[in-house]
């Protein structure tokens, strides 16, 4: 349902010198969009969690995608292959997806589907830590930042001291 529609053809008559001006001015492309991020654990209550609170501490309404893979289809502990893939595809909108793995498994799991051609150059692996990289990856990638600004910015996170 429209929130407005002009009935008058005066009011929806378009200026001579906007229509013209529309008609010489080059199409402009739909705007591209942010990088995805994607978090792969063995828990999908983890993996669940950690994309919330990424998404909370961005400090946007509109953070970039970030897409959970934890357990197993049937809930329980453990890595799946096609849960990674309906996350990659779920954050990708174009710019690339850094994938936030918790250990073990869900790295092999990860570098297999890679070594497949799963996600081609666009899909890389972040080496940092899950929680403190997922923050800083995801408020990187909300703010406009490439693939490379993304990573850079997980990475730096294994720094982030305590004490």
């Amino acid at each position: 349902m429209a929130l407005y529609e002009a009935t008058d053809p005066e009011l929806c008559a378009v200026p001579p010198e906007r229509e013209a001006a529309a008609a010489e001015a080059p199409a402009q492309a739909a705007p591209a969009g942010r990088v995805g991020i994607v978090l792969v654990s063995h828990s999908r209550e983890v993996a669940t969690s950690t994309a919330e609170l990424a998404k909370a501490l961005t400090g946007t309404g509109d953070p970039a995608p970030a897409a959970p893979a934890g357990g197993l289809p049937d809930g329980s502990v453990g890595t799946s292959a096609e849960l990674v893939r309906r996350a990659v595809g779920a954050a990708d909108q174009g710019q690339g997806v850094a994938v936030f793995c918790d250990m073990g498994s869900a790295v092999l799991t990860v570098k297999a589907l890679l070594a497949e051609g799963f996600g081609g150059s666009g899909v890389r692996i972040a080496d940092a830590p899950f929680v403190e990289g997922a923050v800083a990856a995801l408020v990187t990638a909300s703010a406009g930042g490439d693939l490379a600004a993304v990573l850079a910015a997980a990475d730096d996170a294994r720094t982030y001291r305590k004490l």
